[in-house]
Order: C-alpha cells, then sequence, then structure tokens
C-alpha cells in the first residue's frame, strides 16, 4: 500500500478536534476478533467513505458507532466520551443509521415509518416542517404516504430509509451498505441524494462495496481489510491509487 497514505501523526492530532473520533478500537464475536485496534476520525461537514471487501467489519464498525456492537477503545463525539453510551443515547446526540437491507417497518405506512425516525423528538412543529421536506426530496414517498412500506420495492423502501434517518436531523449519518441489492438506474439515485445531503453540510460515514461510487463522492476515505484499516486518503487520490484499484476496482 502507499505508504503516503498511511495514518500520520498530523492525522493523529486532527482526530482530536473531529465530530467523532475512534481510537484502538477492538471488537469481538465470540473469540473471533474481528477488529484490531482500529482508529478513525470524521470531521464535521465531511463525507468519508469506507471501503472493504465482504467480510473486512464494515458493517460491525458501524455496529460499534451505533452502540450496537460492544467494543473496547476510545470512542469520542463532539468532544464527548461515548465510549460506554447506550444505543439511545446516541441517538440522541444525533448519531444516526440507515441500516443494511433497509428494515422499515413492513406493516406501517410510508407516513408512519417517517414519523418514527424523529421519535426523540418533541417539537412538532419542525417535525411536520421535515416530513414536508423529505417529501420534497423524495416526491415517490409522498405519493405512496398512506402505502405500507413493505409494498414498496427495494429502491423505494432505500429512499425510505433514508428520509426516516433524516428525521431525527442527524449530525453523523452512517449509511451502510445503502446501493446492496439495488438496480443500476436506482444505485446512480441513491447516490445522487448523498451528493446533495453532502452539499447541504450533513455529516456522512458511507460504507460501501461500490468503492468506485463511494469514493467518488467522498472527501476522504479509508480502506478496511480483515479488521484493520490499511489507508487512508482522500478520496480521489485512493480512487486513483493502483492497489485500490487492483484490490476493488478491477484493475
Amino acid at each position: 500500500m502507499n505508504a503516503a497514505l498511511q495514518a500520520t501523526d498530523q492525522t493523529a492530532a486532527a482526530s482530536e478536534q473531529s465530530l467523532l473520533a475512534l481510537k484502538q478500537i477492538v471488537t469481538a464475536y465470540g473469540r473471533i476478533q474481528v477488529l484490531h485496534g482500529l482508529d478513525l476520525h470524521i470531521n464535521a461537514g465531511e463525507t468519508v467513505a469506507l471501503v472493504g471487501a465482504n467480510g473486512a467489519g464494515k458493517s460491525t464498525l458501524l455496529r460499534v458507532i451505533s452502540g450496537l456492537q460492544p467494543a473496547t477503545g476510545e470512542l469520542h463525539f463532539d468532544g464527548r466520551d461515548m465510549a460506554q453510551a447506550a444505543a439511545p443515547s446516541r441517538v440522541d446526540s444525533g448519531i444516526i443509521q440507515v441500516p443494511e437491507g433497509r428494515r422499515v417497518f413492513a406493516g406501517l405506512s410510508v407516513e408512519d415509518n417517517l414519523y418514527l425516525g424523529a421519535y426523540t423528538r418533541r417539537d412538532k412543529r419542525a417535525i411536520r416542517d421535515d416530513l414536508d421536506r423529505q417529501y420534497q426530496r423524495f416526491p415517490m414517498l409522498k405519493e405512496k404516504r398512506n402505502q405500507a412500506a413493505g409494498t414498496l420495492s427495494g429502491g423505494q423502501q432505500q429512499m425510505l430509509a433514508m428520509g426516516r434517518a433524516l428525521m431525527g436531523r442527524p449530525r453523523l449519518l452512517l449509511l451502510d451498505e445503502p446501493s446492496m441489492g439495488l438496480a443500476p438506474l436506482i444505485i446512480e439515485q441513491v447516490f445522487d441524494i448523498v451528493r446533495e445531503l453532502k452539499k447541504e453540510g450533513i455529516t456522512q460515514f458511507l460504507v460501501e462495496q461500490n468503492a468506485a461510487e463511494a469514493l467518488a463522492i467522498a472527501d476522504r476515505g479509508y480502506v478496511l481489510e480483515t479488521g484493520s484499516i490499511v489507508m487512508e486518503g482522500p478520496g480521489p487520490q485512493l480512487l486513483n491509487d493502483e492497489s485500490v484499484k487492483e484490490a476493488y476496482l478491477g484493475g
């Protein structure tokens, strides 16, 4: 791997001022260690991509950040030590995830799914404004607002999952494989939304197998191999790195 893209003292110093900073994160499933002393940071307003093969530990890392997977090491969010904070506390702090596989509430209407994204909020008028905003962003959801979420197509459910997360007004939006299982045209629509959110200044952590699309959008990227960060750098730089091309972009 290109040594110029390895973590440096400079990046370590930058992590001290970051919105999210992870240091020496270790986690395991039973006796199988999945993440091995992982360091990573995300600055406010950045879109950061994490790429890697199946089984590298990408989704596990998101579960650690969300508080769904126990881990040792340091986790600071907006300067607060949240390593021991439970998942609901992290949501209250603004860490909100769009889960892999959408996971909409199939029996509830589209609109009820969106309202559930704001379940920790009490500002009813602002919630209604945000609902209107999601309908502007995703016109299809407005058309189908009274329809059961389980009757939507996979692409429509992905839009619903993203809209539901945005109803929580995330300070850090975690996107877990948002393009998985979708048709190419829908994948492009999903990444268009990621680009739109980036322009709006929403901080995003994008975990993707589609490395080319993810790195093309990202301000910075990390490459994860068997639970360890092996490379980091600006998204376009990683996109053009020969080792990344060979491993993740088909040469």
